[in-house]
């Protein structure tokens, strides 16, 4: 101790009697987190090294202007940062950098706030989604993402709660319910904020919920207007004028009790100089057109593009990609806005005029066609496909009207049409590089056969897509069967000036990631095998890849901290086609990931996948129960329409989500009580009383079941073996 206070006393500085004593440092005050508003949004090309809104910019281009990880260097790129939230299930979000710190979203609506330069936590905020509200959910407990306003964050949950946090503290200061508790409405979205008006939009159409998007006032959280997509009757309300127009392309027959569809479950942008936010609206419900609105009709304003007024929400235009639309085929997909000089459409005579400048609007939606429209005023300028497509042989440019095959109407009998329901390009984020010129489009060629079941009626509480799920069960029994129908995917760099395709890179089977691009002349995108990857804008090549352990689907973004860019990624695949196309041979730990030049941070490791039932010492505990080939039947396709869009069609699960067939003795035992009884609802699995009765519970049990009891499991291959008189190394048999 003496020692100790020896050193104490000689390194303690001597106090300067002569001289007054020095005044105390006032520690400056911090600055206010999340300092956003229009007008550095407006000028965010003079802070590179920010990403403050979703797109970075309001026109959604996702480029930057940092230089420093150029195409010169960036082999050099290395692992800076990895932090992991504790989540297993999708990770889809576009985080936000802000003056040092970085937000992000995860699963369950969660919300993270990191130091961008160390990826330590500051703050996570959990709004605590009930589990049970995961059953509504078609595509996992996913959220894209936040938005900041004047120090505060805002987030849409998945149960329809717009809250609005503190960004500095991570505490909530109000919270609205943006949707009717009663339906199976959910926002997985990121919300935008235009003049001080958060606007956000919900998902939900395969359910049964009709469409519309909303503005609240940032401060207060007062809903200022809303926009309904569809209409609620043929003859009104209205409750806008607009619905006036879209009730004339209708059915006065119309399936009104579905809701009809029409969600603004994702995209968005916005033009301050024109003053108008463009909104993406979703796909129909129900599915099949002959069904849903019998007679025919366009169905406004399914699968279109809106441009309103941000002030009160009045439409000024609308352009319709997929009129009278019956494949799934959104126009909720990611809209950039540029100004290129393009070419006027062909006149009478099939001339072409100069090239002109003009303020464009860009999408790529599910149909498969690239549309560049004026977005003054929504005139078509070209439309391409950027992907096989064989619902429609083109688009004509004057009425804007594709024209579609006979041979894809799936009105009365089964027709296969590509692209199939992933889309040609789904949610994941393109972007748009000023300097190349080029779009680079997340892509994917597939398959759906359309099977109409003559006998649908509306029900809520379940998928009302009305599919045969008894034919689709039938035709797509296993994860192979699906697998093998979205096995291509792309990156895709498109030329919107020429509507044609630039380069592309092949993907393989997975899923297109989000994308970046940068003025460092690179394209960033992660992929479905755990890896970050950087291609040379202008060609393609593959300039450098890293690893991320778990894949990715979210597109990349960069920052920069003291001098320094980074490239950062969220990791870790769900969603629709992450929970049912891709095999997961290990744990899929959710992972934010930050890369720099020269840095050597090691990868966490990934954790395996736990042994599978059936293998060694491992045994299957499905009972054996007598059912007849009948009940077998009922409780396939009762469990493809209530089951398979979570544990996978055929009961052959991804690994994302439990693999029914692996289930414990208990599990199997306790089956009313988890099914109906929504034992399980806090951990996503809620009760499916209010459509299912006991027999109909046990009908799915026993086919479960049954799909358990014919896997292969290691003592079966062994005993194949056996029987094969297959000679085995005396080693084996004695480990």
């Amino acid at each position: 101790m003496l020692a100790m206070l020896a050193h104490a006393s000689v390194a303690a500085p001597i106090a300067d009697l002569s001289s007054p004593p020095p005044v105390p440092a006032v520690p400056a005050a911090p600055p206010v987190a999340a300092r956003v508003n229009d007008a550095r949004v407006i000028a965010a090309d003079n802070e590179p090294g920010q990403w403050l809104a979703h797109g970075r910019t309001f026109d959604e281009q996702r480029f930057s202007p940092l230089t420093k990880i150029s195409d010169a260097n960036v082999t050099r790129l290395g692992l800076a940062w990895a932090w992991e939230p504790g989540t297993t299930r999708g990770m889809e979000a576009t985080p936000l950098v802000i003056d040092g710190v970085m937000y992000a979203t995860g699963e369950w609506s969660r919300v993270y706030a990191l130091d961008a330069k160390t990826g330590k936590p500051i703050w996570t905020y959990d709004p605590y989604v009930p589990g049970a509200k995961g059953r509504d959910a078609c595509c996992d407990v996913v959220n894209r993402g936040i938005a900041a306003w004047e120090g505060r964050l805002y987030l849409g949950a998945l149960d329809g709660r717009l809250i609005c946090i503190d960004a500095a503290t991570g505490k909530p200061l109000w919270e609205k319910q943006t949707t009717d508790t009663s339906r199976p409405y959910t926002i997985t979205g990121a919300p935008r904020i235009v003049k001080g008006k958060v606007i956000i939009g919900n998902g939900g159409a395969e359910f049964g919920v009709r469409g519309y998007f909303s503005a609240y006032d940032a401060a207060s959280g007062e809903m200022l207007w809303r926009f309904y997509t569809v209409p609620a009757s043929k003859s009104g309300p209205f409750e806008n004028p607009e619905l006036e127009l879209a009730a004339t392309t209708w059915s006065k027959d119309s399936a009104w009790d579905s809701g009809l569809g029409g969600t603004v479950w994702d995209s968005m942008a916005y033009d301050p100089e024109l003053d108008l936010l463009y909104v993406g609206v979703g796909n129909a419900s129900v599915y099949n057109r002959a069904q849903r609105s019998p007679g025919g009709g366009d169905n406004l304003f399914v699968s279109s593009i809106l441009a309103v007024d941000p002030d009160d929400g009045r439409m000024k235009w609308h352009y319709q990609t997929t009129p009278g639309e019956q494949w799934d085929y959104t126009a909720t997909q990611h809209m950039i806005l540029a100004d290129l000089e393009v070419p006027p459409r062909p006149d009478a005579n099939g001339h072409v005029g100069a090239k002109s400048l003009r303020k464009v609007l860009l999408q790529a939606p599910k149909n498969g066609y690239f549309y560049v429209l004026d977005r003054t005023n929504g005139e078509l300028l070209s439309a391409a496909p950027y992907i096989a497509t064989s619902w429609a042989t083109g688009i004509d440019l004057v009425s804007g009207r594709p024209y579609q095959r006979e041979e894809a109407d799936w009105a009365t009998t089964s027709r296969r049409v590509t692209p199939g329901i992933p889309g040609g390009h789904n949610w994941h984020p393109m972007a748009f590089s000023p300097k190349s010129g080029l779009v680079y489009i997340p892509t994917f060629e597939s398959v759906y056969e359309f099977i109409p079941d003559p006998e649908y009626r509306w029900k809520p509480g379940v998928i009302n897509t009305s599919e045969s799920w008894s034919g689709i069960a039938e035709r797509l029994e296993g994860f192979e069967a699906v697998a093998k129908e979205n096995v291509r995917t792309h990156l895709t760099a498109w030329d919107p000036v020429a509507a044609r395709q630039a380069w592309r890179v092949e993907l393989g089977q997975g899923i297109p990631a989000g994308v970046l691009a940068t003025a460092g002349g690179l394209v960033f995108q992660g992929t479905t095998w755990g890896k970050l990857r950087a291609y040379a804008a202008n060609s393609g090549v593959t300039l450098w890849q890293g690893d991320t352990g778990t894949g990715v689907m979210a597109p990349p973004i960069t920052y920069e901290v003291d001098g320094e860019q980074y490239v950062a990624v969220v990791a870790g695949l769900g969603g629709s086609q992450g929970g049912h196309y891709i095999r997961f041979p290990n744990e899929n730990p959710g992972r934010i990931l930050a890369f720099k030049l020269d840095a050597r941070t090691p990868l966490p490791p990934m954790p395996r996948a736990p042994r599978r039932p059936g293998t060694l010492g491992n045994p299957i505990q499905a009972p054996v129960l007598e059912a007849s080939a009948e009940t077998l039947k009922q409780g396939r396709a009762l469990y493809a329409l209530n089951c398979s869009r979570c544990h996978g069609l055929g009961v052959e699960a991804s690994g994302l989500y439990p693999d029914l067939r692996h289930s414990s003795a208990d599990v199997f035992a306790s089956w009313k009580g988890i099914v109906l009884g929504g034992a399980f609802a806090s951990r996503g699995m809620a009760s499916f009383a209010d459509v299912l009765t006991e027999q109909e519970a046990e009908a799915i049990r026993a086919y479960v079941a049954e799909r358990a009891l014919h896997e292969p499991g290691w003592l079966e291959w062994f005993g194949h073996q056996l029987a094969g008189r297959v000679q085995f190394p005396a080693r084996w048999l004695a480990d």
